[in-house]
């Protein structure tokens, strides 16, 4: 084969293997965000206990927040077994509902009032 007709094509194989690469290793995986964002949300429970803020009435701590910068993730205050305090949706994370409605990914940590650990999905 002339080597000017399947230059073109070692450049397509080349550039598609470029960018799966770089997409599906840069990309954290789901084990990895998920214990970024347990560590992130028990930090930012900490902080928030630190300054004084009521946690039972079971707040999001995501939202608005420019500290939390894990867009597929939320970081909720809750109980368990859960009080119907946690099923106001003033109580719950804004940008969780988004994503529901949306159809789109989304998964969330939740932490007691005391900053331990109830689950993350």
């Amino acid at each position: 084969m002339d080597t000017i007709k399947i230059l073109p094509i070692i450049v397509i194989i080349l550039v598609i293997s470029i960018v799966f690469f770089a997409y599906f290793f840069q990309k954290p995986s789901l084990k990895e965000s998920k214990e970024q964002a347990i560590n992130l949300c028990i930090q930012l429970c900490q902080e928030a206990k630190s300054k004084g803020m009521n946690l039972e009435n079971g707040p999001c701590l995501s939202d608005n927040n420019p500290k939390w910068n894990l867009t597929k993730w939320v970081c909720d205050i809750a109980h368990w077994p859960r009080q119907e305090i946690d099923n106001k949706k003033e109580n719950q994370c804004n940008a969780w509902w988004d994503a529901y409605l949306s159809h789109k990914e989304i998964h969330f940590v939740e932490l007691f009032p005391n900053c331990s650990l109830i689950r993350a999905v």
